[in-house]
């Protein structure tokens, strides 16, 4: 369900969706989930609105400038939202809830954990792989392995490997 050229209720559903998943959000989060996971918004109406969001200061941005921006909803957002949320039809508030229950955890995981690879000089491969939270990264690892393969599989096995891996290094650690 798309709503077009209704402004305020545009910027009420990205204020509902930042509720529902109580936690900081990036763009490119916000952007998949409100048009290409959904049919919520359109895309080019969603990019609009996000420094609209900020400029009246209904969200801010929490992260340090070497990350990928994230972002909240402040307190006045939360307001604005609470007067007005009943503006979103109903159908919609119940779309969007049921959608972020079922998927918050992997939106989370998606845009928590960072993974990178490149060619070195002497032919094997170095992989970065992140585990961020807000305004800090809470792991950072980098390997050295032999070849294309094993890089690209690393890189795609992070985001579902990150928090078992992240759990067995810290209890192994503070033992």
């Amino acid at each position: 369900m798309q709503i077009q050229g209704e402004t305020s209720v545009n910027k009420l559903i990205v204020l509902f969706v930042f509720d529902k998943m109580e936690s900081a959000l990036s763009e490119r989060t916000i952007l998949e989930t409100c048009t290409a996971s959904n049919d919520w918004l359109n895309y080019m109406d969603c990019v609009e609105l996000i420094p609209r969001l900020l400029e009246d200061g209904f969200i801010c941005l929490i992260s340090s400038p070497d990350e990928e921006p994230l972002y909240t909803i402040t307190s006045d957002g939360r307001e604005s939202l609470n007067n007005f949320y009943i503006k979103i039809p109903k159908s919609l508030r119940d779309e969007i809830s049921l959608f972020i229950r079922n998927n918050s955890g992997k939106l989370r995981s998606r845009q928590e954990c960072k993974s990178d690879y490149y060619q070195n000089v002497d032919g094997t491969y170095t992989v970065f792989l992140k585990i961020l939270a807000p305004g800090q990264p809470m792991l950072e690892l980098k390997f050295v392995v032999p070849d294309k393969k094993t890089a690209q599989s690393i890189y795609k096995n992070w985001e579902n490997k990150a928090a078992e891996l992240y759990s067995a290094i810290y209890e192994t650690l503070v033992d």
